[in-house]
């Protein structure tokens, strides 16, 4: 099986990202596709906007893609390295692959998952650096907040 355009299914994340943005919250977004390519469903961190420290990008993806009786086979994509939290969400359901835009302003939970047969594809993409270093740049706080840093 091959995977769909992984560019063109981040685009759909970067959306979701620029929107929370828009919206005051931390720019990260995500989608969960099928393996067949089929948007299955897409998210962005809603932390600030809901008052609700659970709803980072991947879990909207995940929610908004309502109950699938098997995971395997779907790719979440991501603008950042997923969090440990959701790193845990894809084991836990078994996602079999990682599409990130980007690991260098954070790196996540990737590598363990990668050590735990998740197929992993990184592709430093320009936007979603900029997009991040950005905020953080911008908005410290909020950015140690979201990634669970004191101070």
């Amino acid at each position: 099986m091959s995977l769909p355009d992984p560019n063109a299914m981040l685009d759909v994340a970067v959306e979701e990202a620029r929107a929370g943005l828009a919206e005051g919250g931390v720019p990260i977004g995500a989608a969960l596709y099928a393996a067949d390519g089929t948007l299955l469903g897409r998210g962005r961190n809603r932390r600030v906007q809901d008052c609700d420290p659970s709803v980072h990008a991947e879990t909207a993806a995940f929610r908004a893609a309502g109950r699938q009786s098997s995971y395997r086979g779907t790719t979440m994509v991501t603008t950042l390295s997923p969090c440990w939290y959701c790193s845990g969400l894809v084991r836990q359901f078994g996602i079999s692959r990682v599409v990130i835009g980007e690991a260098t302003t954070f790196h996540g939970g990737h590598d363990w998952l990668a050590e735990h047969d998740v197929d992993i594809v990184v592709l430093d993409d320009p936007t979603c650096i900029s997009m991040m270093e950005t905020f953080i740049r911008e908005q410290p706080g909020l950015w140690n907040e979201d990634i669970g840093v004191d101070g």
